[in-house]
């Protein structure tokens, strides 16, 4: 029996989804060179970072693309249909990966345990980061020298870039950026789940999303409970539609003080697992949010979007044209900041009929 380890529907232990007879198959695709992306964390990130897959392709139409990444992002990445395999970053992965042959790496991350493991593979044609000998951080071509530096200089992030990040990735892959989206392919079983759960709730339209966490590593990134539900009922009383209340597990003490708050207003979404929430996320009229995972869901499935920025970057995030950001009104943010003491801080001077005004627009737009 002949068989063609070439092609990139090879599985090497069983039959391909043509039933892995070789011979003559009109559905043999030869793989081309062999990319391997890492971007491991957060899952937000990862998001964000298949902006570059439709460039990536554009320079190297036969690729064969692996994805390497933390376990709790692969769900966001394995149906993508630009990534020919998604792999959980761990010593598997290095193993398999160390003994075959690499044409372009491209490394996204500048987290050490990333960057050695970039280090470790051999490649034709290496860009975006890697460890010294040393054990720091390093660019590794002249495209990541401008994300490398602008990691360690908070004028030139906060004040000088004016680039948002998927202009910068392609900038470190070596790509030219031409404004392609994020990529996110759900599956049909997570649009049925969608579908059953929101028909179970009572809803009016247009069902507003109210995302009411933040990561943790950066002090205030959450709007404020209060303003959150004081929104909810200007949905209810100025839209007649209906705030859902999103969160994940991280923020139930959140999610559960807006619906205190707001009991005859808000609608509690409950938890749910990442494809199931993104399938959510997609059939919403509009999210609020701050800087977040489901923000980056939002983006990548064209949902309109009103984002609440107080310590990160607002220039970075590109919304497509979909959605609006709102900005504090203090001077010191952005911060990037760990602690902040300051009150009233960066997020809550953000005002409910700012926010509001900004989603009228965001459900306006075409």
């Amino acid at each position: 029996m002949r068989v063609k380890t070439d092609c990139r529907l090879f599985l090497g232990d069983r039959p391909c989804v043509w039933g892995g007879k070789c011979e003559g198959c009109e559905h043999y695709d030869k793989r081309g060179e062999h990319i391997v992306i890492i971007k491991l964390a957060a899952a937000g990130d990862v998001l964000r970072t298949t902006s570059i897959l439709a460039p990536l392709k554009r320079a190297h139409p036969d690729s064969y693309i692996t994805w390497l990444t933390d376990p709790a992002a692969l769900p966001l990445v394995e149906l993508n249909p630009y990534v020919d395999r998604a792999m959980p970053f761990g010593f598997d992965a290095w193993l398999t990966l160390l003994v075959q042959s690499t044409d372009l790496l491209i490394c996204l991350d500048k987290e050490e345990r990333a960057c050695a493991f970039a280090s470790t593979l051999n490649a034709s044609e290496r860009s975006g980061f890697a460890l010294s000998l040393a054990g720091a951080v390093e660019p590794l071509n002249e495209g990541a020298r401008y994300d490398y530096e602008l990691g360690l200089s908070d004028e030139m992030k906060f004040h000088e870039n004016t680039m948002t990040y998927p202009e910068i990735f392609c900038r470190t892959a070596g790509l030219e950026y031409r404004g392609d989206p994020y990529v996110l392919t759900l599956p049909a079983r997570s649009i049925e789940y969608a579908e059953r759960f929101l028909g179970g709730l009572s809803l009016s339209d247009p069902v507003i999303g109210l995302n009411v966490g933040a990561g943790r590593v950066f002090a205030n990134k959450a709007w404020t409970p209060t303003g959150y539900a004081s929104l909810a009922g200007a949905v209810r009383e100025r839209l007649g539609g209906t705030a859902l209340v999103l969160g994940g597990a991280d923020d139930r003490e959140c999610a559960e003080a807006v619906l205190k708050l707001a009991p005859d207003t808000a609608v509690d979404a409950g938890l749910h697992e990442i494809l199931d929430f993104a399938a959510v996320v997609g059939m919403l009229d509009a999210l609020v949010t701050g800087d977040t995972m489901a923000m980056h869901i939002a983006i990548a499935l064209g949902v309109p979007t009103v984002v609440l920025f107080g310590p990160s970057a607002p220039q970075e995030i590109e919304l497509f044209g979909a959605g609006r950001k709102v900005l504090s009104p203090l001077d010191c943010a952005p911060c990037y900041r760990r602690e902040c003491d300051l009150s009233p801080s960066c997020m809550e001077a953000i005002g409910m009929e700012t926010v509001f005004e900004a989603l009228e627009e965001a459900l306006e737009k075409p």
